[in-house]
């Protein structure tokens, strides 16, 4: 049943009952809440995808995203409609948190390994700032950090594979590298710049939706959630953080996007730590 033939695609435009049933498979399937006059939004991030894969319109789309006709179509849906520009050292707040407040204190509490999470990681720029930002905290002061681990995760297999080989263009290497950066801790290699084996040995990459278990992560002392609970509805927002709150160490931190706060309800349980710019939430010790 095709609603919104290939009009749709000619001019742009999506039918009305075509957005309804896709706002309804993104919120079913991954959480993301649209808003009624989120159409555009649709229809820039998955304008381009109709063409390459040959369909005249959003309602050709909608059938085979119902039917489960088309091998890898969901997945690709949801990474259109969730893959961001990200950048390196984003913010930097986050990573002065970590280089002159968290890491020293479990460095000095003998931890024997930390562990940071990375959710919703993209193509990767995250948990390697994180990577770099430790390296250069462990080479200025040797001895004072235990083993590192980074996990970062994604609901698109497409970006964490674009993460797990590590080379980037010239483009995404000046979104917040210095040069020095660039030198130190990558090299040049004939599609852009690979990152280095010590930038990349303390991090892994795995699939994961936010609105599924956590259970097989793990616990951490640092998770990172920046610019991704916007997608979410205060429940499902509040589910998520929830969760990994349950996640922490004694003494871990959340750090939560510039924008971004914890709910209500979970704020007596975290303390505030305001520094270097930014905020983050501590698990007492």
């Amino acid at each position: 049943m095709a609603t919104g033939g290939g009009h749709g695609a000619a001019t742009g435009a999506i039918a009305p009952e075509d957005f309804e049933a896709l706002r309804a498979f993104l919120d079913e399937s991954c959480g993301i809440v649209l808003g009624p006059h989120k159409g555009y939004l649709v229809r820039s991030r998955l304008g381009p995808l109709l063409g390459e894969l040959g369909y005249r319109g959003f309602g050709e789309l909608v059938r085979d995203l119902r039917a489960g006709a088309r091998r890898g179509l969901r997945e690709r849906v949801i990474e259109a409609m969730t893959t961001n520009e990200t950048s390196w050292f984003r913010d930097r707040y986050p990573y002065a948190l970590l280089e002159h407040e968290l890491l020293p204190a479990f460095g000095r509490a003998r931890v024997p390994r930390i562990r940071i999470w990375s959710a919703a990681c993209s193509t990767g720029q995250e948990p390697y700032s994180i990577s770099i930002t430790a390296h250069e905290l462990a080479q200025r002061e040797p001895g004072l950090l235990p083993p590192l681990e980074i996990v970062g995760t994604d609901i698109s297999p497409a970006v964490l594979e674009v993460a797990r080989r590590g080379v980037y263009d010239e483009h995404a290497v000046r979104r917040g590298l210095s040069p020095e950066r660039l030198r130190r801790h990558f090299r040049r290699v004939a599609e852009g710049w690979e990152v280095l084996p010590h930038v990349r040995a303390p991090v892994r990459f795995r699939p994961l939706n936010l609105l599924e278990s956590y259970a097989l992560l793990g616990r951490f002392h640092v998770i990172f959630c920046r610019n991704v609970l916007i997608y979410f509805d205060p429940e499902r927002r509040r589910g998520i953080l929830e969760r990994m709150v349950r996640l922490l160490e004694p003494g871990g931190a959340l750090i939560l996007g510039s924008s971004e706060a914890l709910p209500a309800e979970l704020q007596p349980r975290l303390r505030v730590l305001r520094a270097h710019g930014g905020v983050c939430y501590r698990l007492p010790p």
